[in-house]
């Protein structure tokens, strides 16, 4: 007879990882993970008032024992709130047979089956929960996470800014509770389409038709229906209808991409007897490029709505997921459609999936034959991309994708207007201050803007349950923050910490030079704009182990108010010829979509040595030229700062230190007896110290000592109280002296010598 599976009763905490959000995930102590012989990423069943299930990941470690964590709606699916009792055990992973949902009808008319599925897979669902459309982040399959990726974006245009919010309904499964969605799993809407069974073996199957419906999903919705959001608004929060595409008017930083667009349309469609007679014609093939989210689709149906054309709509990946036959029936099929009577247009998102500009397949060239005949038969083929380089360079030719409309990340001051709109009918308290909004959300595109007001709505809603007029407040916004992350930071799991420079201690030279040489640019573009000048590329931070250079980085970030992507120098180096310079291009290529932008190059000296000393066959001298490039060359790094660390700045190739790349070396030195001091306290802040300890008398002996060192002792004199008395509620000067006798100064004298005697030398120069 089995043994009957471990179970624990916790308590549920409202504490979700910004990157759980709304995707089934439960987080859990690793004690806890490993009493109940759990790994992360397995299946978990939960039981409240109600029976569900989650996926299980671990939490940090200062996480509680007691404690599950979880977010508001997997709450919801228990039927429990904050502080409530769930008693959790291990589920069987049992692959979902089928699985049916129910949901707003735009969102139904709008997300094709093979779509939702992407949506749903790595989740399990159980008979009456509530489910988002948030993929799952983390997926085993490269192949899958491309196709995951891909789904975004398409639900981000097709059901409008507020997908990220749209919540839907388990109505059946099989099995009932615990079912994992894979790519074998049938998904589809009650009493509509659903995916084709066994059609899904891997991800080439992943968008098989599965229903009757003349060209299969990949159809979509048509020029009106795929521009609302799932509430039956356009999306730019006028009461517009269901029926109704979004006016070009209410597309805030869109207006002169749109009027671009409109003329090139109207003149195509309306007033080719004008061409005619001035003995020329006009090519109707448009690549939109721009950030995922940043309205491009939206674009296209406005401008065809006031042109008075209509819009087929095509998802690449789906086709490209497709077999070569079926891809290329697919595509003629809704090639003809376009051709008939009246202005059209082809509407064909993440084209990078159906034409790459590597290893471009069948397709492709179907693809293309297929473009060129729709442009000479004087449809308008509108094609979009977020990943303009990754499309094949051949479409651009004069007789296909002949004009490129480019849609911008928004700056603050456009941030700001799109918040207007998207705030017209929220009832906003008094104390909402959209400028500060505006400001605290760089890298926000227009999508993550409306999922921003959409999760401070339901924060509001949570607080105000029984209020007659409830309001949205400042304090909403902030707590949607946590939450809500730019679309263009999807693929950065850093998340930090809330300090800023006012939090270290000492240090004032160094804080003043990063001031003017990190937050300055970031801060005030404008300024160095309206002066004439070309604000500092890069800061090289260098100094002993220890001594709070990836502190002062954070601390910048906090600042600033920007978003940072941070990275070990030696995790952008591969043996793979190509890839490593590949992976600097990417990694710059994100920093300007989620600009302003702090890129912090940690241990800098091991991605970019000394060229012509190492002996790894040329990988680093092409990853150095790779980085040069992209600091100083033809391609604009706007309101992008680069900040590097090292140990050792000798090691580091002459040419990136020079002006226009990391010009300036700023020194970091070890603490003296007052900065150890500062240290200290800023360590101890939440740690109740006896009145018998003197942090300024210890910090002037801790000779040697480094920042870390300094926070190091101050864990070990709580520990040392905690091995004491595990009720002890203070920390005394003998539990601070047992700790001075544990921890070592790692500060090594003959490089912190070295290293000043480099500072020294540079400033004399």
């Amino acid at each position: 007879m089995a043994a009957p599976a471990p179970e624990l009763t916790l308590v549920a905490s409202l504490r979700p990882a910004a990157l759980d959000g709304r995707r089934g995930v439960v987080r859990l102590h690793p004690e806890v993970l490993t009493a109940l012989a759990l790994r992360p990423g397995d299946p978990v069943r939960l039981a409240g008032r109600r029976v569900t299930a989650g996926i299980v990941a671990p939490a940090g470690p200062a996480a509680s024992t007691a404690l599950l964590y979880a977010d508001d709606l997997l709450l919801g699916n228990l039927g429990e709130r904050d502080g409530g009792q769930v008693t959790v055990s291990p589920a069987p992973v049992v692959p979902a047979r089928r699985v049916t949902l129910t949901g707003p009808v735009q969102v139904t008319a709008a997300v094709s089956p093979e779509m939702l599925r992407l949506a749903l897979l790595g989740k399990v669902v159980t008979v009456g929960d509530d489910v988002s459309l948030l993929p799952q982040d983390v997926l085993p399959d490269a192949s899958v996470r491309a196709l995951v990726a891909a789904a975004r974006h398409r639900l981000s245009s097709s059901v409008g800014y507020a997908w990220t919010s749209t919540l839907l309904t388990v109505a059946a499964a099989e099995p009932g509770v615990a079912a994992l969605v894979t790519m074998d799993t049938v998904v589809g809407w009650e009493h509509g389409p659903a995916t084709r069974a066994g059609g899904s073996a891997g991800p080439a199957h992943a968008g098989a038709p599965g229903h009757a419906t003349g060209n299969g999903p990949a159809a979509g919705p048509d020029a009106t229906t795929g521009a609302t959001g799932p509430d039956g608004r356009a999306p730019d929060g006028d009461d517009a209808g269901a029926d109704a595409a979004p006016a070009v008017d209410e597309l805030p930083g869109l207006r002169a991409q749109a009027q671009e667009l409109t003329e090139l349309l109207d003149l195509g469609f309306h007033h080719r007897e004008v061409l005619g007679r001035l003995g020329t014609g006009v090519s109707l093939g448009v690549l939109v490029a721009g950030p995922a989210g940043s309205g491009k689709s939206a674009l296209v149906r406005a401008v065809a709505a006031r042109v008075g054309a209509r819009v087929r709509p095509v998802w690449a990946p789906e086709l490209a997921a497709l077999a070569n036959d079926a891809a290329a029936r697919r595509l003629r099929a809704a090639a003809d459609e376009v051709r008939g009577d009246g202005p059209a247009v082809l509407l064909v998102t993440d084209v990078e999936a159906l034409a790459p500009a590597d290893d471009a397949g069948p397709v492709a060239t179907v693809f293309r034959q297929v473009l060129a005949e729709t442009v000479r038969a004087g449809v308008a083929v509108v094609c979009t991309t977020s990943r303009p380089e990754a499309v094949d360079p051949g479409l651009r030719a004069p007789d296909l994708l002949s004009l490129r409309i480019t849609v911008p990340l928004p700056d603050q001051a456009l941030r700001r207007e799109q918040l207007t709109v998207l705030t017209r009918q929220v009832p906003l308290a008094e104390d909402v201050r959209l400028d500060e909004v505006a400001g605290r959300t760089p890298g926000f595109v227009a999508a993550d803007l409306a999922a921003l007001v959409r999760e401070a709505g339901v924060r509001a809603a949570l607080r105000q349950k029984t209020a007659d007029a409830p309001t949205v407040a400042m304090a909403d916004f902030a707590a949607a923050l946590e939450v809500v992350r730019p679309t263009t930071m999807a693929g950065s799991t850093l998340e930090l910490a809330d300090v800023t420079l006012d939090d270290v201690g000492d240090m004032v030279e160094v804080k003043q030079t990063l001031t003017e040489s990190v937050l300055w640019p970031l801060t005030y573009p404008d300024t160095f704009a309206r002066l004439g000048v070309q604000p500092p590329r890069g800061v090289l931070l260098y100094g002993p182990p220890g001594c709070g250079k990836t502190y002062l980085v954070t601390a910048l970030a906090g600042s600033g108010r920007a978003n940072v992507l941070s990275v070990k120098g030696a995790e952008l180096l591969s043996k793979w010829v190509g890839e490593s310079e590949r992976a600097v291009r990417e990694l710059f290529r994100r920093a300007r979509e989620a600009a302003p932008t702090l890129v912090f190059l940690d241990e800098v000296d091991a991605l970019a040595p000394v060229r012509g000393q190492a002996s790894d066959g040329g990988t680093t001298d092409r990853v150095v030229a790779a980085l040069l490039t992209e600091l100083d060359g033809v391609e604009s790094l706007r309101n992008v700062v680069v900040v590097g660390a090292t140990n050792r700045p000798d090691l580091v190739d002459p040419a990136l230190l020079r002006p226009g790349r990391l010009e300036r070396l700023v020194y970091v030195p070890p603490p003296d007896g007052d900065a150890r001091a500062e240290i200290l306290r800023a360590a101890a802040r939440n740690v109740p110290f006896a009145d018998d300890v003197d942090l300024a008398a210890l910090g002037a002996g801790l000779d040697g000592f480094s920042a870390a060192d300094c926070a190091a002792l101050v864990r070990e004199a709580a520990l040392a109280a905690m091995r004491e008395s595990l009720t002890a509620s203070t920390v005394t000067a003998g539990h601070v002296e047992t700790a001075r006798q544990r921890v070592r100064p790692s500060l090594d004298p003959a490089q912190v010598a070295w290293l000043a005697a480099y500072a020294q030398a540079r400033d004399a120069r």
